[in-house]
């Protein structure tokens, strides 16, 4: 680890933007305003904030009384590879930065992430994702144990983007860790706990016993414990109230036709669907049933259907089976999931490529329904 130190550092002052410009900046004499340092202009001046964000980010560095300290930020912030204006949205998000020791607290963070594996580019993420948790202590300590969890930094970071900041700043012994332990207990692996997380970020910060309730209510869905879909299960009723659960459960009764039985046979093998809107469900199910004319059991035992884009699949495939059906070209009669499953290579090179000469313009409308259109040749009323 000294070694690394020594790597790091002497890096970092070998370049130009970086250190050796953080404490030429340190070192050279402040000039004081007659009136003392105007936080404001320097924040409009020279850190690039609009003058709102400044006014705000100025109420909280009412105490900064010289450039010093920031000017070295600033260098940092450089150093690692920030634009300008990655930069200001640093300050703006989190204007405390700018008081943060370099030397004592910055630097250090970057030896300890790069030990870890880190890239100059991995470092600038985590600071302008998540400003204020860089400046803790605990950070380089809490990616020791979240990179081998999640399996990669990529894996984190698609987390943190998508709201998972709090990973960075929950207890990691007393919320975190407990929650992992559970939910591998439950039978779901590391894998799976970072997909997880993805849609939920906050499953792993939340509190302990909030965790055990979803997954009680997702073993009531009907799928337990170890099973290939308790990890779907569990992320679709996290944080969903039981009568938001029950209230969702009667509309999807309601728009399909279902009974209790075949609705049970939907959430045991495609629990997602308690994460999709009504306008959705009633998209699918009027197209589905009314205008496909499949039965609702046909439906509620290949559930998989409601999974799949309107437009990008389940009409697109319909209208060219149907056109061939008029055409005579179908050949032996095929089962409408059974094409909806096929991958969309495989569906042209069975259902659009045999009919080069007998339907010309079949790949053409075929890409035009794709798009949301209907083309003349899939009008059949």
């Amino acid at each position: 680890m000294l070694r690394v130190r020594e790597y790091v550092v002497s890096r970092l002052l070998s370049s130009s933007s970086y250190l050796h410009r953080l404490l030429s900046a340190a070192a050279s004499p402040i000039s004081l305003n007659p009136g003392g340092f105007a936080v404001e202009e320097y924040l409009v001046d020279t850190c690039g904030l609009t003058r709102p964000q400044a006014l705000k980010a100025s109420m909280k560095l009412s105490h900064l009384n010289s450039p010093a300290k920031p000017d070295a930020v600033l260098a940092f912030l450089a150093g690692i590879g920030l634009s300008g204006a990655d930069a200001a949205a640093v300050v703006a998000k989190d204007p405390l930065f700018l008081r943060t020791k370099v030397d004592q607290t910055l630097a250090p963070k970057v030896v300890g992430l790069t030990g870890l594996g880190l890239s100059s580019p991995d470092i600038a993420h985590l600071v302008s994702l998540t400003p204020d948790c860089f400046r803790r202590r605990s950070i380089v300590s809490k990616m020791h144990y979240y990179l081998p969890l999640f399996g990669s930094f990529h894996n984190f970071l698609r987390v943190l983007k998508r709201g998972g900041s709090h990973l960075l700043s929950s207890d990691l012994d007393k919320v975190v860790k407990p929650n992992v332990v559970f939910l591998r207990e439950c039978g779901v692996g590391d894998c799976d706990i970072a997909k997880l997380c993805v849609p939920v970020p906050r499953m792993l910060t939340t509190n302990p016993e909030r965790v055990r309730a979803m997954v009680a209510c997702a073993e009531r869905l009907g799928v337990p414990r170890g099973a290939g879909m308790f990890r779907h299960a569990l992320q679709a009723v996290a944080f969903l109230t039981e009568e938001k659960i029950a209230a969702r459960l009667d509309y999807l009764k309601y728009m399909f036709g279902w009974s209790d039985a075949e609705a049970s046979i939907v959430l045991r093998r495609y629990p997602s669907v308690l994460r999709k809107s009504k306008e959705s469900l009633k998209h699918r199910s009027e197209f589905l049933v009314s205008e496909v004319g499949l039965e609702p059991a046909y439906i509620a035992h290949r559930p998989a259907l409601l999974s799949y884009s309107m437009e990008g699949r389940l009409r697109p495939r319909y209208y060219v089976i149907k056109f061939l059906e008029a055409n005579g070209l179908l050949g032996q009669y095929r089962d409408y999931f059974s094409i909806v499953m096929l991958s969309e290579k495989i569906f042209v090179e069975k259902f659009i490529c045999p009919h080069k000469e007998a339907a010309p313009l079949l790949a053409e409308d075929y890409a035009t329904a794709c798009k949301g259109e209907v083309p003349t040749n899939f009008r059949f009323t």
